[in-house]
């Protein structure tokens, strides 16, 4: 009998893996066989969608046909998108530069489709979400990794972008305010002050801003507010807890509009109609939302006073989103062993720092507070008597 070679993986795909969601896989077995689990692991918040959202889908779904529907998506979604703008923010936004995608994943990668051509040069914090890394290589693009600690806050400033620059040309930057892993939020004068660098250098400038809705102190800025050539990507999935309904947006340059909406059709076609219309919904829930909030206060406050008297150090700034990155207290070996030995052992899910910091992540970790308080506050009860044993 013929036996034919396996089919070679391409070297596009030669990236890392996303860490946090293989904890996140072996926690779920773990779970499956009867251990209680309390996962730490993966920025998903255990609050449901509220009911309204619910309620708009299931009457959808009742009425009949769900189908595609135009690739930039509904226009009454697109519409609600930039009403959200004009109140939240001040801007005005046509609803013809916004395109609803499936997730910010989705948005991500026609983002960098559409504004790059193979070999340029992307900035990116390092910390920072893995998978800008990984998507940009696989797309034949050079993520540079801007090293940021937590002297600056963890946050990558318009001297080191330009000092970057100076160095060899960067094509574009991505900033997230709220970041992950280390919640940093950037200040306004900072994000104005990159954004004027990209516009005067040609730099493409791109806005993470899944996160927005939830920060801790001042309000939530939109690169929006400072030009009209950022590329912005969002997500119904973090403040709006919709993580599997998959719906995210992107807000484009009117330059890049019909190009995106190109990619979009033959990679996508569209997003899922049924979340169109829940998300559409989502922002008429805005109590529930800011209800479901408070919650992350309070687990917030939980690691801020926990993680010190634990013996976790350079602690990033808890300004937003729903995560603590701390370097580990001393003695307790690499952040992969660490992880690996804590959820066997007291059951508890962590991400370790080499997700997002592929030089120094070694000594950090991770901890995502966007579920319970009840369950936050027995995790680090069992943190706690890991560590003493």
């Amino acid at each position: 009998m013929y036996t034919s070679r396996p089919i070679k993986a391409s070297r596009r795909s030669e990236i890392d893996p996303f860490r946090a969601m293989d904890v996140l896989a072996e926690a779920n077995r773990m779970m499956a066989a009867g251990v209680n689990v309390i996962s730490l692991a993966v920025g998903q918040p255990s609050a449901p969608i509220p009911p309204h959202a619910a309620e708009a889908a299931e009457a959808f779904l009742r009425a009949g046909r769900i189908g595609y529907t135009d690739a930039l998506g509904r226009i009454g979604l697109r519409r609600r998108i930039a009403r959200h703008y004009a109140e939240t923010y001040g801007v005005d936004v046509p609803p013809e530069r916004i395109m609803v995608t499936t997730g910010s994943s989705a948005g991500f990668n026609l983002a960098f489709l559409t504004a790059f051509d193979v070999g340029d040069r992307v900035a990116i914090a390092n910390p920072g979400y893995p998978a800008y890394r990984n998507i940009l290589k696989a797309l034949g693009l050079v993520p540079v990794e801007i090293p940021v600690g937590a002297d600056e806050d963890y946050i990558l400033t318009a001297q080191r972008l330009l000092e970057a620059h100076r160095q060899e040309p960067i094509h574009g930057v991505l900033i997230a305010s709220p970041a992950n892993p280390t919640g940093t939020v950037t200040p306004r004068s900072e994000l104005k002050a990159l954004i004027e660098l990209c516009d005067r250098e040609g730099i493409a400038f791109i806005s993470d801003e899944i996160y927005h809705g939830l920060s801790y102190g001042e309000r939530d800025t939109s690169a929006l507010e400072f030009s009209d050539r950022a590329i912005i990507v969002n997500s119904f999935s973090k403040y709006y807890c919709m993580t599997g309904w998959r719906i995210g947006w992107l807000v484009l340059p009117a330059s890049l509009v019909r190009a995106s909406e190109r990619i979009g059709q033959s990679l996508y076609i569209s997003a899922p109609e049924l979340s169109q219309v829940a998300a559409e919904a989502v922002f008429e829930t805005r109590d529930q939302l800011e209800e479901i909030k408070q919650t992350y206060i309070r687990n917030r406050a939980i690691l801020a006073q926990r993680l010190p008297s634990l013996g976790f150090s350079d602690i990033a700034p808890i300004d937003g989103a729903f995560y603590a990155y701390a370097r580990l207290p001393a003695g307790m070996g690499s952040a992969s062993e660490f992880s690996s030995r804590v959820l066997k052992s007291c059951h508890v899910a962590l991400t370790p720092g080499i997700d997002f910091d592929p030089v120094a992540g070694e000594h950090f970790v991770r901890l995502s507070y966007a579920g319970s308080t009840s369950e936050l506050a027995e995790a680090t009860e069992r943190l706690a008597g890991f560590l003493k044993a």
